[in-house]
């Protein structure tokens, strides 16, 4: 799985108009999706704007932002909510820019998450396009704009700055750029709690890298020539894929036969270790710090979470929940659709798995699938949980690149409008919990 042999310097992130196609289709969709809410919102005499900044998730984060921590709401059921449960990074923000302009903290979070979703787009665009190329690149975005909740993206919650930091470290990771790669998955720990799953692709990325350098010694037997070895330092190691896109290509397709692996020939072992070191700062300084405040240790945030009845179970609760669907015939269509759309999530992890996705993007994904369908409580906020799961978008990003160009069109217009029509309904109704 990997290609260790062939000497190339490190990409550079994607100039603005390499990404510029994708960014553009990005702001399309996302723009059409905004259109039909404000639509459906009116007709049904509500503000879209409020759906998006005043709702849910947002009015704790912008109550966080101006009056700090220590807000909760105690349940008739004895249940407590504490704002301890949302980190702290998107209020932080929000306060920043509400001091620096002339903006309410709700304003400010509607203003920090379209731009979040740009990074996020551009982020995404990034890796996908190191790992399979530009077209397939331009696609991956366009789906990810176009999920059924992409609405979220565009709403004051956090999913589209964590997903701007996470794929933007993984993009790092597959680069070699292991300092900068630990202090955005620092930032995303500060972020979500998910935040877990950038550290996770990180420190495989730094494990694996470690062994095959100790495995490269032990059957070179150490370099005799010094010359030849720093050398090899230099070399960073890149895929067949990565070689093709920059060789004349031939045929439609042979240029997307594999994705590259990691580059960390170039970096020496310090910056690895530093950026392995970075990568649970956010995370833990958090947590640690809700202990603290809470006075029940490293593991108050759990019992913080508790408070919200939500915990990890292995997927038991949210098991219980799509067997009860098929108790009645109008709710078994529910179930049917549930079972569907896990089964699509896991299918296409599989076959990305199979494509031989380099392994920081497979440990990311698959640490964010087992946080969001293993959670045992807000099952109806499993969709948009998932959504910062983007690797799982490339094996249907790579068919899609495959289609001609007008068939491939026609196919994300229709998905961009049936995302629009979904989102505009879903947030006028239950919408996010």
């Amino acid at each position: 799985m990997t290609d260790l042999e062939t000497p190339m310097a490190v990409p550079r992130a994607p100039a603005l108009r390499r990404a510029a196609p994708a960014l553009l289709g990005y702001a399309a969709v996302r723009a059409l999706g905004l259109v039909v809410l404000a639509g459906w919102s009116a007709a049904r005499g509500r503000s879209a704007y409020t759906l998006l900044t005043a709702r849910w998730d947002s009015l704790w984060y912008t109550r966080v932002a101006e009056l700090g921590y220590g807000y909760e709401v105690r349940l008739p059921n004895g249940d407590v909510h504490s704002n301890l449960a949302f980190f702290p990074l998107l209020p932080w923000l929000e306060r920043l820019l509400h001091a620096l302009a002339p903006l309410s903290y709700a304003d400010a979070g509607f203003t920090v998450s379209l731009l979040a979703s740009l990074a996020a787009a551009w982020g995404i665009f990034a890796v996908t396009d190191f790992v399979y190329g530009l077209r397939a690149g331009v696609c991956a975005v366009l789906l990810w704009a176009a999920l059924p909740v992409g609405i979220v993206q565009s709403m004051a919650y956090s999913e589209s700055l964590f997903t701007a930091l996470a794929a933007w470290s993984l993009y790092a990771v597959l680069t070699g750029r292991w300092v900068i790669a630990g202090l955005l998955a620092a930032l995303a720990g500060l972020t979500r709690p998910v935040g877990l799953a950038v550290v996770a692709a990180v420190w495989t990325a730094g494990v694996v890298s470690f062994v095959r350098d100790r495995s490269r010694g032990a059957r070179d037997g150490g370099a005799d020539d010094p010359d030849s070895a720093r050398e090899d330092e230099r070399a960073p190691e890149v895929s067949s894929a990565a070689r093709a896109r920059r060789a004349p290509q031939t045929t439609g397709a042979s240029h997307m036969t594999r994705a590259p692996h990691i580059t960390t020939a170039d970096a020496p072992p310090w910056r690895r270790a530093l950026g392995m070191l970075l990568a649970p700062v956010g995370t833990a300084a958090y947590v640690l710090w809700v202990g603290h405040r809470t006075g029940r240790g490293p593991l108050g945030y759990l019992d913080v979470q508790a408070g919200w009845r939500n915990g990890f179970d292995g997927g038991y609760a949210f098991a219980r929940f799509v067997a009860d669907k098929f108790t009645s015939f109008p709710s078994a269509l529910a179930g049917a659709g549930l079972l569907l759309g896990v089964g699509l999530l896991l299918w296409l992890y599989v076959i990305g798995v199979r494509q031989r996705q380099p392994l920081p993007l497979l440990v990311y994904t698959g640490v964010v699938l087992a946080l969001a369908l293993c959670a045992s409580s807000y099952f109806g906020s499993k969709p948009r949980l998932l959504m910062p799961a983007f690797p799982v978008l490339l094996p249907l990003a790579r068919a899609l690149a495959r289609l001609r160009t007008g068939r491939s069109v026609l196919v994300t217009a229709g998905v961009a409008v049936a995302s629009a029509i979904y989102g505009a309904f879903w947030l006028n109704g239950s919408g996010p919990p």
